[in-house]
């Protein structure tokens, strides 16, 4: 072992070290810090955030102008001696200031809430908002039905491609439950002595079978349309309701698109993202100018803006929406406020739960002392063109006498609706054979008049809500997250839209089974999918129905669109999905592979619950003071019942709450929204041009009144 050496041997050898006291690198070098001992307040002060900090200098910046004003204002008072002049000059300033007008509040605040069939938009100052068919019509080598070679409805032909009878027309499932449905009607309406002929159906099926229509001149009819004529040479694209009246057959052929569909951005009739905004972008600039009178944009930087978004929003959406506003129309200010919010802004309650039954979506929340719940929130892909659907082809089931009908062509589809605005009822009282008729009127024929019976279909159309699987769900997730994907957190990858417990419980109950221990799942055979699917009820309702100790009515699910690779969400001979006390799958409302249509009056009862988590105080408060927003298609004492029915401890409890001074229910969300803009003293959720240009959307996180 070699042992060790002296410093004399290192020196003698040329190994000794020496030290010349010089740096190894002109770079400064950095002190450790101190583990034990160290402290930082980056990002934990408000005065930190450009967002506050631009809110402060604005208040300082504005107290700072007030005082300067006053300053000067007593600067340029009159001395003692010149008192008479002083008051005369008074009293003249008085008067140049009784002439200048002043601003009202809320004159310049845009209120835009964007609809899947409508668009409503106006000043906050206005009563009432402008309406606007959401939809553009642009230059195309086919119109929408010559696109769509199948009529819609959808019927079922034969073999040999003759078109089948009209009581098989649209499938022997279909037709068997529209029959059980007419059936328990009549059950229904026995149990509460209401008078009934037996053969009320044969009666209005042999009238509709001999019925002919009458042919109306196009100048003897007072009531003859205004169709759109096309300008030289004829504009690329056409907005709003011209754009419903243009004929068919027109030269050169137009196209209809929706830009939103079902509720979110629609997908399946666009190739791109850019035209799918932009055509979003065309018709609101078109309604600002035409409705609003603001023709020039040179004058919109003057103007603030508030956007109405759902409350199971897409921040993809959302920051698109942003941009579009604060980039193309060069608004000074933007704001958003969720939907159900804005209801109770414009209802005057404090916390309610509502319920907004729109054109093609359904959402339910519960909001509570101005901010919405936030695991209540729920989106149900079914509304009012479904009623319409549904209630045509009940119709046609019946022997209706104008078999042709297809809602492709914007006649007929105008038509349909104006039929289900005029009849549809869910009053048992209206239900009987009764002789109807309308006008068909297409551009460039004569006018015919039909005239039909109807008896039960305006009644069990409407009943769809509470017994989805009549509605035709077949195509309503054809295209998703073809052009958009999900926002995604940058750090970790995983979706950072916004998500609820009780819309988590809906999808799980109505998603498919989980595969097995082996590994072996259900298989998605054709004698599966033959059946729709009739899930147990979802936990938090399974926990209050076993609370009130009342026994748990059949839920009827909704079958998933028959698409390659996606299994049928349940079916006759699949077991549903076990209830929990949470949600077995978490993860599962980020799916879009299941379509979430469910019945309305147990997911107002799952809403309510996850909102109340148990409290029997708040479950009252709740259910006893929801608040719906709907466009005719229910009647306020009908929901009353069906709720009363699953929840008949809360019998005395449950109470609709009505829009003040008899405003129309479908406005509430805007006027709401416009009462939302006026608060300009107490309003932080503002976001103005510098501070956009420098953050962009991640001051949604900052300025939102929600966990953004």
């Amino acid at each position: 072992m070699v042992g060790k050496k002296s410093g004399k041997a290192l020196r003698d050898e040329g190994l000794e070290r020496t030290d010349n006291n010089m740096d190894l690198s002109s770079w400064p070098q950095v002190q450790a810090i101190n583990q034990k001992n160290y402290y930082t307040d980056y990002l934990k002060r408000d005065d930190q955030y450009l967002a506050f900090r631009l809110q402060n200098e604005e208040a300082r910046t504005k107290m700072t102008k007030t005082a300067k004003d006053r300053d000067r204002a007593l600067a340029m008072a009159k001395p003692e001696g010149a008192e008479g002049e002083a008051e005369a000059d008074g009293d003249a300033t008085m008067e140049d200031a009784e002439d200048t007008p002043i601003e009202t509040a809320g004159s310049k605040v845009i209120v835009i809430h964007v609809g899947s069939q409508n668009l409503r938009i106006g000043l906050s100052s206005d009563a009432l908002p402008k309406t606007v068919p959401m939809v553009i019509a642009r230059k195309a080598s086919k119109n929408e039905s010559e696109d769509h070679p199948e009529p819609k409805p959808k019927r079922v032909k034969r073999d040999d491609g003759t078109a089948e009878e009209p009581e098989n027309l649209f499938g022997e499932e279909w037709s068997s439950q529209f029959n059980r449905m007419s059936a328990d009607l009549k059950v229904h309406m026995r149990q509460n002595k209401r008078r009934m002929l037996p053969n009320s159906k044969e009666m209005v099926v042999n009238f509709n079978r001999r019925t002919v229509p009458e042919t109306i001149s196009e100048h003897n009819d007072p009531m003859r349309v205004e169709w759109t004529e096309l300008s030289k040479p004829p504009p690329e694209y056409i907005v709003g309701q011209p754009a419903l009246r243009l004929p068919d057959s027109s030269n050169p052929r137009y196209k209809l698109y929706w830009p939103i569909l079902n509720g979110c951005c629609n997908e399946t009739d666009y190739k791109s993202k850019r035209e799918l905004f932009l055509d979003i972008s065309l018709i609101l600039e078109d309604a600002i100018k035409t409705q609003l009178g603001l023709t020039s944009k040179k004058n919109w930087p003057q103007y603030s803006c508030v956007f109405v978004i759902p409350d199971l929003y897409e921040k993809s959406y959302v920051n698109q929406v942003l941009e579009m506003l604060m980039r193309e129309f060069a608004f000074a200010r933007v704001c958003f406020i969720q939907e159900s919010l804005a209801a109770t802004f414009g209802a005057g309650f404090t916390s309610a739960c509502v319920v907004d039954i729109g054109a093609q979506k359904t959402s339910i929340c519960c909001v509570e002392e101005g901010m919405c719940v936030e695991n209540s929130r729920v989106n149900l892909k079914m509304g009012g063109r479904d009623v319409t659907e549904t209630f045509i082809q009940m119709m046609l089931h019946d022997h209706f006498p104008y078999t042709d009908i297809n809602l492709w062509r914007r006649y007929d589809f105008l038509l349909a609706e104006e039929l289900k605005k005029n009849l549809c009822t869910m009053d048992e009282a209206s239900v009987s054979p009764q002789v109807f008729d309308f006008h068909l009127r297409v551009a460039g024929q004569d006018t015919q008049k039909h005239t039909f019976k109807a008896f039960d279909e305006v009644h069990l159309a409407p009943m769809g809500f509470f017994e989805p699987t009549i509605f035709d769900n077949s195509d309503k997730l054809l295209g998703r997250r073809k052009l958009i994907e999900r926002s995604v957190d940058i750090y970790d990858g995983q979706s950072n839209d916004p998500v609820s417990t009780a819309q988590s419980e809906i999808l799980t109950a109505l998603a498919p089974p989980l595969p097995k221990a082996n590994g072996d799942s259900q298989p998605a055979s054709s004698e599966v999918q033959a059946t729709p699917a009739r899930p147990q009820q979802p936990s938090a309702l399974g926990r209050l129905q076993d609370q009130d100790q009342t026994p748990r009515s059949s839920v009827a699910g909704s079958p998933v669109p028959e698409t390659n690779g996606t299994p049928q969400a349940g079916g006759a001979n699949t077991p549903a999905a076990a209830p929990t006390t949470q949600p077995s799958h978490p993860a599962v409302e980020s799916r879009d592979d299941i379509l979430p249509v469910f019945p309305l009056d147990n997911a107002i009862l799952t809403s309510i619950a996850h909102a109340a988590r148990s409290d029997e105080k708040k479950m009252k408060d709740f259910i006893g003071g929801y608040y719906g927003r709907w466009r005719g298609h229910l009647d306020q004492w009908f929901l009353d019942e069906r709720l009363r029915s699953l929840r008949p401890a809360f019998t005395k409890d449950i109470m609709i709450g009505v829009p003040p001074r008899d405003l129309d229910p479908q406005v509430v969300v805007w006027k709401g929204a416009s009462i939302f803009g006026k608060l300009n003293a107490t309003n932080d959720s503002w976001i103005g041009q510098l501070e956009y240009d420098r953050l962009g959307h991640r001051l949604m996180a900052y300025k939102c009144m929600w966990a953004y």
